[in-house]
């Protein structure tokens, strides 16, 4: 009831409370790491799920979300042990083997790929997991140096979702390199006004604009991405040379 009435720190309260009269209630736990995930204390609720494994080792949110936490710090080994014990549970979803696809890829282990994406793909039950899939398959792709691939990997993630602002904002860059620049500016302003909240449009539109010598728009771009992302190093960098180069004008 707390956490629907947006507050969390009491809702907290009330776990702890619950746990000091049933010690080691796994419902509670995981409760308590929902709302730290919420909240965007990641670290926080990764502890929580692993005293839900000392309760339960079994506890499928659990095993997930601590295999979620080590993927996003940089650890997609460890990840990748994680995703295979829910491989051995019978766990068996299109979820399960994209994210089983990305961390082979960043864990270097390159024979089990294209094998985890194709069970991923045969696996969606709609549009929108078969256009996560593919999405993450045009990453593969770019890190591999395939950019034919990866524009396809893209333009397939559009077929099965139209909304994925990620792809637009992806095939514009492509665009870009291949010097297709009314194309690339047609692609970020999609992608900026299906997702207001990603900053990767507007630093990608400050970016062609100053390419093509539209300096004002750079600026304007260059802004709005540091006020979505303040802490944009490549963002704060654009700006500093624009000033400059308006000073000596």
């Amino acid at each position: 009831v707390y956490s629907r009435l947006d507050q969390p720190l009491t809702a907290l309260n009330v776990f702890k409370q619950g746990l000091e009269r049933f010690p080691g209630e796994v419902s509670l736990l995981c409760g308590m790491a929902r709302i730290h995930e919420e909240m965007n204390n990641i670290s926080t609720a990764a502890e929580c799920y692993k005293d839900v494994l000392k309760q339960d080792n079994t506890h499928v949110e659990a095993i997930a979300c601590i295999a979620s936490n080590h993927f996003y710090s940089d650890q997609p080994e460890i990840a990748l042990r994680f995703y295979r014990r829910l491989l051995q549970m019978g766990i068996y979803n299109s979820q399960l083997f994209n994210n089983l696809g990305l961390c082979c890829f960043y864990a270097q282990q390159y024979d089990m790929i294209l094998s985890s994406f194709e069970r991923a793909l045969s696996l969606a039950e709609s549009e929108e997991q078969a256009a996560d899939v593919w999405y993450n398959l045009g990453h593969v792709a770019v890190g591999i140096g395939d950019r034919n691939l990866a524009h396809q990997c893209f333009k397939l993630t559009l077929a099965n979702n139209n909304d994925h602002a990620e792809s637009y904002n992806n095939l514009a860059v492509l665009e870009m390199q291949k010097g297709h620049i009314e194309q690339a500016r047609v692609f970020l302003q999609t992608a900026s006004s299906i997702a207001p909240h990603m900053y990767e449009p507007h630093f990608n539109f400050a970016v062609l604009s100053e390419k093509v010598g539209d300096l004002q728009r750079s600026y304007i771009e260059a802004q709005k991405s540091k006020d979505i992302f303040p802490e944009h190093v490549d963002s704060q960098q654009l700006i500093n040379q624009l000033k400059q180069h308006f000073a000596r004008l």
